[in-house]
């Protein structure tokens, strides 16, 4: 059989592409990518002269199967999305459990993930976390946020900056507006910003700046201990 190779590739800097990561992408005998033309720049300024095939979330369901018959005849097969580890809110989990339950080689690679450098330079603890990933858009927002406002751990979010007013608002009206938190944005390109303060602080900064970019949210956990204290 082949393996399916799942390669991480840069969110922001040209520079964080591992030498494992290109060496795997030119050797393997396909590569599937979450837009072709994205990852077409990708590959053409690494020099790697690979065939592209279309693989994302509007048609991973009718892809998967055939993608797992040229695994178990032997084809290596490397997995890449926009930017970043491919899994993490991006496709790549139903290809991965369908290619392990056929009993083909998966090989995750380390290598970049937004939220990872945001959480460490974030301030708050990152020993312990809870990865959310994009809440809701609407069923079942409300239900989630009330069940994280007990969460101890750090919380980890994606949002669009066109939500983000709207999820710090909300963050402050289930969690309190004195909740420490921090917005990063644009992780390793050249305008990335971290924002720390309370959700009310932050709240007031990003009604005064629009904010842009690729972003991740961090929100200390609830605790506990301290607030039984109080």
């Amino acid at each position: 059989m082949g393996t399916l190779y799942i390669v991480p590739t840069p969110v922001g800097n040209m520079e964080d592409m591992t030498f494992r990561a290109v060496r795997i992408l030119k050797e393997a005998d396909l590569v599937l990518a979450e837009d072709t033309r994205t990852s077409g720049i990708l590959l053409k300024h690494f020099d790697i002269q690979n065939k592209l095939m279309s693989h994302h979330k509007f048609n991973e369901h009718g892809t998967s199967a055939g993608i797992v018959e040229r695994l178990k005849a032997g084809q290596n097969i490397a997995l890449i999305s926009d930017a970043g580890t491919p899994g993490i809110s991006d496709p790549g989990f139903l290809l991965t459990r369908e290619a392990a339950k056929a009993g083909v080689e998966v090989t995750c690679l380390p290598g970049p993930t937004a939220f990872v450098p945001a959480l460490v330079m974030s301030g708050l603890p990152c020993d312990r976390f809870s990865f959310e990933g994009f809440l809701p858009q609407k069923k079942g927002r409300q239900t989630r946020l009330k069940a994280l406002a007990e969460e101890q751990r750090t919380m980890v979010f994606y949002e669009s900056p066109y939500r983000l007013l709207k999820t710090l608002t909300q963050f402050a009206e289930f969690f309190g507006p004195d909740r420490q938190a921090c917005v990063c944005r644009e992780i390793s390109k050249i305008h990335e910003e971290a924002v720390r303060g309370s959700l009310a602080e932050l709240v007031e900064h990003f009604t005064a700046t629009e904010p842009r970019g690729e972003i991740v949210v961090m929100v200390a956990g609830n605790d506990i201990k301290n607030k039984n204290n109080k």
